[in-house]
C-alpha cells in the first residue's frame, strides 16, 4: 500500500516527544499506606503499591475462537485464549488493587494472525473510506489499554494500515526504535508516562518505553525499506532511559517485542539482535522492569542483574493469544525526598480460570459473525482427505498443493520476461501440525488453516549450487539419527530448537535426506529433470516473502536476484486455484520429491 509521505512526516514530527498524561485520580489510601515507626520519634514512611498487566502477540485474538476448526478453541492443555477472557482478569485486578493504581500494556504484534484481523485487512479494510473500526482498536480501546509496543507484524499490511489503526486507538502505538529513514527521528511516540496521585506524599510518575523488532527491516522490507529503519533495542533503551529519569520517572517499564533468549533468527543478516530483552535489562541502568513479547514463550517471572548497578531487573512474558496476563506488582517507598523501587514480583495470569467478558462480546459479536461467514464459503470439492499430520518427516500432497500454486503463479508472471524460459521450483513449510482439507467441500477455512500466515510471493533466481546449499541448510532441521537406532517421529525434527515454518520442502526436484550424516553432508541424489543437478544451472525459485528478506537466515535466498513480487497474499492464491479447478485432486499437484533415508536406506 503507498505510503502517503506528507503525512507520514507530519506524523513523525508530531509523535518524536512521546505521549505524557497526567492528573489521575488519588489513589485509595489502601494502596498508598503510611507506617509509622515504634518510639513516635521518626516520621512517618510513604510507602505505594503499583500494578503493572501486560500482554503480548495478541495475534487478533478477540474470542476463545478458532476460526479454522469453526469451534470453540481447544487445546490439550485446557488453555483458553482472547481479549474477551483478558478482560475479565483486567477487570479483576482493577477491582482488587483499584483502577487508578494500575497500568495496562502490551508488548505487540496485534493486528496480524486471525481471520478476523486479516478480513479487516484485505476484505474489509479499515483504510477503506468510511472502512470500519479495527476490532482490535475496539476490544482493547474498551478494556482500557494505556500503551501498547509495536510488534513487527504491525507492518505486515503497509504503513497505511498501521497508521489507520493507530488512529483508531484511544492508546499510543510505542517504537522508540522504529525511526524515520531520513531524519533518523521516532516515527512513533518512543515512550508514555503517566502520573499517580498518592494522599498525603508527592505523586509518582510511571515512564513506559515502547521498543520494537529490529527484523521489521528483513521480514516487511518491501513496506519499510527507504522510509522506516530499526535500531537496536539496547542502544536506543541506551538513550532513553536516562531521558526518562531525567523527566522525574520514579518507575521506568520497557514494552519490548523482543525475547529473552539472546539469539536471532536472521543469522548476521543485521548487526542488532532480535531476542534481546535480557540483554537489555543487563546492559541499561535504571530499568525496573521489561514486559517481553515476541518469543511466544511464557516466562513467569525471569530476574535479570543489570551489570553496571547490580540491582535486580524482573522480566515477565505471557503466553501469547492472550492465553495469559502478566501482573507485575511494585512496592514504593519515599525516601530522601524521592520514590524508590522496594521490590517488584512478578507472576501470570491464566486466562482459562475466568469466563468471556459479555462487554466484548456484545461489542464484537457483528464482525465475528461476518468473519465466521467468510471462512465457511464453500470454493471447491476435494476428491481425497488432505492432511500435515505427518508432513514433517514425509513429503505430503497437502505441502505440494502450495509449491504447485506457487510455480503456477509465478510461471503466469514471467510469460513474455527474459526469465520465462528458467524452471521454476518452489518451497514450502509444514506450517501447522494438525491442518486438514477433509474431501468434500473445501471452505476458506480449510485452506486458510493450511497457510496461517498473511505471506507474499517472490521470484528470485538461484543456481543449482545455492538450491543444494539451501536444500542442506533445509536439512538441518532433522536430528542425527544413526542407521538402526529407533525412530521416534516426535524426536525426529526440531533440532537446535528449529521450529516448523523454518523447514522447506523445494519441489521440482528430487532428493534424499540423509539424517544419519552430519549437518552440510545430508543432501544425496540430487537431480532435476532426470539428471545431476547441475552447479551451474540457473533456477526461478518461488519463495514466500518472509523467506525472500532473509527469514530463517536460509543461505543465498536473501541475497539474490529479485524479477518479481506481488502483494496478494499466498492464502489468497491457493483459494483463487482451488475455486478455479473446482475439483481439488492430488493428481495434479502431488508429487514425491524427497525421502528421508540413513546411509542410503529409506526411513519410512
Amino acid at each position: 500500500m503507498p505510503l502517503n509521505r506528507r503525512k507520514f512526516l507530519k506524523k513523525s514530527a508530531v509523535t518524536g516527544a512521546g505521549v505524557a498524561l497526567t492528573g489521575a485520580v488519588a489513589a485509595p489510601s489502601a494502596r498508598a499506606a503510611t507506617s509509622v515507626a515504634a518510639g513516635g520519634g521518626k516520621k512517618p514512611v510513604k510507602r505505594y503499591a503499583l500494578t503493572v498487566m501486560g500482554t503480548t502477540d495478541l495475534h487478533g485474538h478477540v474470542f476463545n475462537w478458532d476460526y479454522f476448526k469453526d469451534a470453540e478453541y481447544k487445546d490439550t492443555a485446557g488453555n483458553a485464549q482472547g481479549l474477551a477472557r483478558i478482560s475479565t482478569l483486567v477487570n479483576e485486578i482493577r477491582k482488587e488493587k483499584g483502577r487508578c493504581n494500575t497500568l495496562l500494556l502490551d508488548a505487540g504484534d496485534t493486528i496480524q494472525g486471525t481471520p478476523l484481523t486479516y478480513y479487516y485487512a484485505k476484505v474489509d479494510p479499515i483504510t477503506a473510506k468510511g472502512g470500519p473500526v479495527h476490532p482490535m482498536a475496539q476490544a482493547m480501546n474498551a478494556i482500557g489499554y494505556d500503551a501498547v509496543a509495536l510488534g513487527n507484524h504491525e507492518f505486515n499490511y503497509g504503513i497505511e494500515t498501521l497508521r489507520k489503526f493507530e488512529s483508531q486507538c484511544r492508546f499510543p502505538l510505542l517504537g522508540a526504535n522504529a525511526l524515520d529513514a531520513k531524519t533518523l527521528k521516532p516515527a512513533f511516540p518512543p515512550y508514555f508516562m503517566k502520573t499517580f496521585h498518592v494522599p498525603g506524599a508527592p505523586s509518582v510518575k510511571v515512564a513506559v518505553l515502547g521498543l520494537t523488532n529490529p527484523g521489521i527491516a528483513i521480514w516487511d522490507k518491501a513496506y519499510v525499506q527507504g522510509k522506516l529503519t530499526f535500531p537496536g533495542l539496547e542502544e536506543q533503551a541506551a538513550k532513553w532511559v536516562p531521558k526518562l529519569r531525567s523527566m522525574g520517572a520514579d518507575v521506568v517499564v520497557v514494552s519490548a517485542h523482543s525475547g529473552a533468549s539472546g539469539t536471532s533468527s536472521y543469522g548476521d543478516q543485521l548487526p542488532y539482535v532480535e531476542n534481546s530483552a535480557a540483554l537489555v535489562a543487563q546492559q541499561v541502568p535504571g530499568i525496573d522492569a521489561i514486559l517481553v513479547g515476541h518469543a511466544h514463550v511464557e516466562i513467569p517471572e525471569l530476574k535479570v542483574t543489570n551489570t553496571k548497578t547490580g540491582r535486580t531487573v524482573v522480566l515477565s512474558e505471557p503466553l501469547a493469544y492472550a492465553e495469559r496476563l502478566s501482573v507485575f506488582d511494585f512496592e514504593l517507598v519515599f525516601e530522601k525526598g524521592k520514590w524508590q523501587v522496594e521490590s517488584v514480583a512478578a507472576s501470570v495470569r491464566n486466562s482459562n480460570s475466568v469466563a468471556d467478558d459479555p462487554k466484548i462480546t456484545r461489542l464484537l459479536k457483528d464482525e465475528h459473525d461476518v468473519v465466521v461467514a467468510y471462512v465457511n464459503q464453500v470454493v471447491g470439492k476435494a476428491t481425497d482427505t488432505l492432511t500435515t499430520v505427518e508432513a514433517r518427516y514425509k513429503d505430503a500432497p497437502i505441502i505440494d498443493l502450495i509449491t504447485k500454486v506457487q510455480e503456477d503463479v509465478v510461471k503466469a508472471a514471467l510469460v513474455g520476461t527474459e526469465y520465462a524460459s528458467l524452471p521454476v521450483i518452489a518451497q514450502a513449510s509444514p506450517f501447522s501440525r494438525t491442518s486438514e482439507i477433509p474431501a468434500g467441500n473445501v471452505t476458506i477455512r480449510d485452506l486458510s488453516s493450511l497457510y496461517v500466515y498473511d505471506n507474499t510471493l517472490v521470484a528470485k533466481v538461484l543456481t543449482g549450487a545455492q538450491v543444494r546449499a539451501y536444500l542442506e541448510y533445509s536439512a538441518n532441521y532433522f536430528v542425527r539419527t544413526a542407521a538402526g537406532a529407533v525412530i521416534d517421529t516426535e524426536k525426529l525434527t526440531n533440532a537446535n530448537n528449529r521450529p516448523d515454518y523454518n523447514y522447506d520442502y523445494v519441489s521440482g526436484l528430487r532428493y534424499d535426506i540423509d539424517i544419519a550424516q552430519a549437518e552440510g553432508s545430508r543432501i544425496k541424489n540430487l537431480t532435476y529433470d532426470g539428471a545431476a543437478l547441475d552447479d551451474a544451472q540457473q533456477f526461478v525459485f518461488a519463495v514466500n516473502n518472509y523467506r525472500a528478506n532473509g527469514g530463517g537466515a536460509f543461505p543465498h535466498v536473501a541475497s539474490a536476484k529479485e524479477v518479481w513480487s506481488e502483494s496478494t497474499e499466498i492464502r489468497t492464491r491457493i483459494a483463487e486455484w482451488v475455486t478455479a479447478k473446482g475439483v481439488l485432486d492430488p493428481k495434479e499437484f502431488a508429487s514425491v520429491d524427497w525421502k528421508l533415508t540413513r546411509d542410503g536406506a529409506p526411513v519410512f
